[in-house]
């Protein structure tokens, strides 16, 4: 692992333990040519996903932006940070079960508005907000509408 610091390819790990509900490892690093310290985590990735965009166009599935984007959703909402990485892993274990390597934006969209709805409703209609490309507040209010149990009127 090459040092962030001074660039040498020689790192030693000092200390390596689970991390993120054991789906991760965490590796204390040392570099003997500067003595900077940093952190690594290695994942099990199952298979190299490509997401096919509404336009055709395909790309190489990238966890990191899918994080940045649940994490605006979920920016100051009381949601652990420890849940959410859950939640983050939970969505790339699923996609990765699906059984096929290309997989279609609106199946990851889709898939991470329903992991938010189960855990901040708020964060799901930010979401839901610029994934289904909201225009006009009237959008807003019909899609919270839809989510807002249906009551009979007292008396009937």
């Amino acid at each position: 692992m090459r040092c962030p610091f001074c660039g040498n390819i020689d790192t030693q790990v000092k200390d390596s333990r689970p991390a993120e509900d054991h789906v991760a490892i965490r590796r204390r690093r040392l570099c003997p040519a500067c003595g900077g310290r940093f952190t690594t985590y290695e994942r099990v990735q199952l298979r190299d996903l490509v997401v096919v965009k509404t336009n055709g166009r395909r790309e190489e599935f990238d966890r990191d932006k899918l994080e940045r984007s649940i994490r605006i959703a979920l920016q100051k909402r009381p949601v652990e940070p420890e849940r959410m990485d859950q939640m983050i892993s939970g969505i790339v274990r699923r996609l990765e079960s699906l059984g096929d390597t290309d997989i279609p934006s609106k199946v990851i969209g889709e898939i991470v508005m329903e992991s938010l709805a189960r855990i901040d409703t708020v964060a799901y209609v930010r979401f839901a907000s610029v994934y289904k490309n909201f225009q006009a507040a009237d959008d807003f209010d019909k899609f919270v509408s839809e989510l807002r149990p249906q009551t009979s009127p007292e008396g009937e």
